[in-house]
């Protein structure tokens, strides 16, 4: 049986995000298969989600500005009931595919990574999409709870501690089946103010790292700081930007509406 897991904390995320993540899975994916939710509330979750309790830590989570590090809570012994390998999904992921191959790749025991191609020059791997055995990654909890604070602080993100000390090392999903929403999906400027945001061909997940969330992309704006503007009003506020930022990162960060998101982004 496909197993694909999820794991959702505090109210940054909740049901919503856990019901559509659901939908979107079942109508990707050849039955038998399981999709459980750790979490720490189940209330208003669809029936059809195996909710469970957070894993269990006997460790603090490091309070570090970069890096989601609850995820650290998947890393024990056990993960629930669940044994064998197990599909790891963001919440706030697209399934725009088939999810079949995501489990038909490597070896059972493997660990699978999306390769993060935002670090050009560092072989690293993305934690949004990622395949494991349940229980092992035991040892990589192992070391990370002998020091999660220096361990956050030396490594800045959870997905770096990953792709340096997954037992076994990692290997990743082939390229082009995970797009990056910002980097492969956006238009470069001056595009990005004439056309709206595309689907790469053959991608089966497209992941939102950053701010900007699938919500923000159907209403098309940089985040939800920000209002929906159409291109002449983004260019007309120019001078009421943020000045922290360039006047170039303000002219990249903006794009149109995209509904190709909202076809898929559902329950």
């Amino acid at each position: 049986m496909k197993q694909v897991i999820c794991i959702n904390w505090g109210t940054k995320y909740g049901p919503l995000y856990i019901n559509r993540l659901y939908g979107m899975v079942a109508r990707n994916i050849t039955p038998p298969f399981r999709f459980t939710c750790f979490c720490d509330n189940p209330e208003n979750i669809r029936a059809e989600v195996d909710c469970q309790p957070l894993p269990e830590i006997d460790y603090e989570i490091p309070k570090a500005k970069t890096g989601i590090w609850p995820k650290s809570r998947l890393w024990g012994a056990a993960l629930g009931d669940l044994q064998g390998p197990v599909l790891f999904l963001d919440l706030d992921v697209i399934v725009t595919g088939s999810l079949d191959s995501f489990f038909e790749a490597g070896a059972p025991e493997d660990v699978i990574l999306t390769r993060n191609r935002v670090v050009v020059f560092e072989k690293l791997g993305q934690t949004s999409v990622f395949r494991f055995m349940a229980g092992g990654l035991k040892p990589l909890q192992d070391q990370f709870k002998s020091d999660p604070q220096g361990i956050a602080e030396e490594y800045r993100y959870e997905q770096r501690f990953v792709t340096r000390n997954a037992p076994g090392g990692v290997k990743f999903f082939p390229d082009g089946w995970v797009a990056h929403f910002r980097r492969d999906c956006r238009r470069p400027f001056p595009l990005n103010y004439v056309l709206p945001p595309k689907l790469p061909k053959g991608a089966r997940i497209v992941i939102f790292a950053g701010h900007l969330n699938p919500q923000d992309a159907i209403d098309g704006r940089w985040s939800d700081a920000v209002p929906p503007r159409s291109p002449l009003a983004h260019l007309r506020a120019i001078g009421q930007r943020d000045r922290s930022g360039s006047l170039w990162r303000y002219l990249r960060h903006y794009i149109r509406p995209a509904p190709w998101v909202g076809e898929h982004w559902r329950p």
